[in-house]
């Protein structure tokens, strides 16, 4: 979880277990053509945690001569094209995900992760919302997360906070999402909400299990100002000056201290 918060969304599909013995059900006279298409598009999902996008397209054309309309196989290349930046490709076998397993939350999460990627925020939010619809879905708190983080992209608070309330509903482990909240609760001037929000967030510094972004500090040095600590308050701004100068946080922290 560390240095989660460079990374705006998460590829779930990555998550997808791929079978230790997979050449044996490749080969093994009992093995179904299920069977094959998960054990190929498995092994082509460890080829791209791996960082070997090339090796990693042929499991996955396999499985698509076997079943030409896999969504999991189209969500898998669509990860690997998206990793090569070859954007449009990645676009294109996206969409063909989508058309061929329209319910699944997983595919719509990655799509709209690679909208969010790509700043068409409005399209990115509408794949987000549909991946917290369902609610088997495992990552479900994580598709909370990245709906409320596109919403505030496009000025909607409302949702955002709401979004973010169901992450955390869902998974108390949610750092980001402490945070983004803690960010709206006091722009609502809940100041107390947000110093509850901020502690939590600390215990995960503290832990080294994430490291302060411009937004955490910004949130802390507003914080640290409303529960009177202007000491804790001038270590978050000088952390935000040195670490993040060019931030729109730190920007909006010197027009605070004129």
């Amino acid at each position: 979880m560390r240095k989660l918060h460079a990374v705006l969304l998460i590829w779930a599909a990555l998550g997808v277990s791929a079978c230790t013995t997979t050449s044996d059900r490749f080969n093994s006279p009992d093995s179904s053509p299920q069977a094959a298409l998960e054990s190929y598009t498995s092994l082509g999902l460890q080829y791209l945690r791996a960082g070997n996008t090339a090796s990693a397209k042929g499991p996955l054309q396999r499985a698509l001569e076997i079943d030409a309309d896999y969504a999991p196989a189209f969500n898998a290349l669509a990860l690997v094209f998206q990793a090569e930046e070859d954007l449009a490709l990645s676009e294109s076998y996206f969409r063909k995900a989508v058309a061929a397993d329209p319910q699944s939350a997983m595919i719509h999460n990655n799509f709209g992760a690679f909208l969010f990627s790509q700043q068409r925020y409005e399209e990115a939010c509408q794949e987000l919302t549909r991946a917290t619809e369902d609610p088997f879905y495992q990552a479900r708190a994580q598709a909370f997360e990245n709906m409320g983080r596109c919403y505030r992209k496009i000025g909607r608070l409302d949702i955002a906070e709401h979004a973010f309330n169901r992450a955390l509903t869902l998974s108390r482990q949610r750092p980001i999402a402490m945070i983004e909240l803690a960010d709206i609760l006091l722009a609502k001037g809940d100041k107390a909400g947000a110093a509850v929000l901020f502690d939590q967030f600390r215990e995960y510094v503290d832990a080294k299990q994430i490291d302060h972004f411009a937004l955490s500090l910004w949130v802390g040095v507003r914080v640290a100002r409303f529960e009177k600590n202007s000491g804790r308050a001038a270590t978050y701004a000088l952390l935000l000056k040195n670490m993040f100068p060019e931030s729109a946080e730190y920007q909006l922290y010197k027009e605070s201290a004129q």
